[in-house]
């Protein structure tokens, strides 16, 4: 379905990461960890993109997240003020949560963040008891979108535990280098026993999901969402 409403709200979240927040349209019901089409104005032209819908189904407004990048449909979205006309489509998406899992793992990257902040919302406002368990790599600390939100959800929800690795901070006191089958291992020892949720470039998915299989998790507890166009 298509709906029409205006961006109320842009929030930087690192040095490269905006989110566009905006009126949930009446109607517009969507899963935790879905996403949406997009169409905004450039010079006159709509033009279109898809983007994860960053908010949770528990919150009154819906929000993308964008990393900004020097092509067109994002460098318009870098010079909103807020007040500007947007057409969403949607919502589409089999890469949910709505509560069918109770033990998750959760291993994401950069911008790869955004159904995984939605889902997390979604768990702590609705109170579930789902144990999940997060690794979340970025390259440096400035990088992490969403972290002080992501830290207060894991300190006020004890089923919930996200560990940040890094890649390009030495003196870093946390984990550190690329998430694979060894860190999995010592960080998230009951993995057997998780339904894994992996988004981020394709690469990256692929390097995860070859890490599970080191570990013997079987295919149907491995989901992914690829994030192209990086």
């Amino acid at each position: 379905m298509n709906f029409e409403t205006s961006v109320r709200e842009i929030i930087q979240r690192t040095a490269d990461v905006k989110s566009f927040r905006f009126d949930r349209p009446q109607g517009f019901e969507f899963k935790a960890g879905q996403w949406m089409y997009v169409n905004i104005r450039i010079e006159g032209t709509s033009k279109l993109h898809h983007f994860t819908i960053s908010a949770s189904p528990t919150e009154n407004y819906l929000e993308f997240t964008k990393k900004i990048t020097d092509h067109p449909y994002s460098q318009a979205l870098d010079q909103m003020k807020g007040g500007e006309w947007i057409k969403i489509n949607g919502p589409y998406g089999d890469f949910v949560y709505a509560g069918e899992n109770l033990k998750l793992g959760f291993l994401t990257g950069g911008i790869g963040i955004t159904p995984m902040r939605s889902m997390l919302k979604y768990i702590a406002d609705k109170n579930l008891k789902t144990d999940v368990k997060m690794l979340y790599s970025n390259k440096t600390a400035a990088d992490i979108v969403f972290k002080d939100e992501l830290d207060a959800i894991a300190r006020e929800h004890p089923n919930i535990k996200i560990s940040h690795v890094l890649t390009r901070e030495p003196d870093w006191k946390g984990l550190k280098g690329h998430v694979d089958a060894k860190m999995i291992r010592e960080q998230i020892p009951d993995y057997s026993g998780r339904t894994f949720y992996i988004c981020g470039p394709p690469a990256m998915n692929e390097a995860l999901s070859k890490a599970l299989r080191e570990l013997a998790v079987p295919d149907e507890q491995i989901r992914l969402e690829d994030f192209t166009g990086y």
